[in-house]
């Protein structure tokens, strides 16, 4: 297994994905690489929650019931505009990925995700001259 460099103090990394497994499995690969996590299943949970602008980095899935993922980033971008988007999902289509791109997401990255790229996409999403250097979000097709 690769080892991640762990950071200190570990960041709080928010997933949000309706899917209880793909939840589970990306929370335990988030702490693997040594952040602290907590884990919603819905977009209105995680906008109930009292730590959101704790948050260091936001995973969510594009499609979900109720609000999907690209509405919660509309609505972050409004309250909560510092906190960075990481979009996963296996069936956005390209103009789903290209607004979310423009609003400000750091990547959309397709299930499933390589571990390495998505430690690469949250060191980047932490790292906002990292990104500004890079020239444009990566993204896993």
């Amino acid at each position: 297994m690769t080892e991640y460099p762990k950071p200190d103090p570990a960041p709080l990394i928010a997933i949000v994905d309706d899917d209880n497994s793909l939840r589970s499995s990306a929370q335990m690969l988030v702490n693997s690489f040594g952040f602290r996590t907590e884990a919603f299943a819905s977009a209105r949970e995680v906008l109930n929650w009292p730590l959101l602008g704790d948050a260091a980095c936001l995973i969510l899935d594009v499609f979900m019931p109720g609000m999907n993922g690209l509405e919660l980033q509309r609505q972050l971008g409004q309250t909560h505009p510092h906190i960075p988007i990481i979009f996963i999902t296996a069936h956005a289509k390209e103009e789903d990925e290209r607004h979310a791109l423009r609003a400000g997401a750091v990547a959309m990255l397709r299930k499933p995700v390589a571990d390495d790229v998505l430690f690469e996409a949250l060191r980047r999403a932490l790292d906002p001259e990292s990104f500004g250097q890079s020239g444009s979000p990566a993204k896993n097709s």
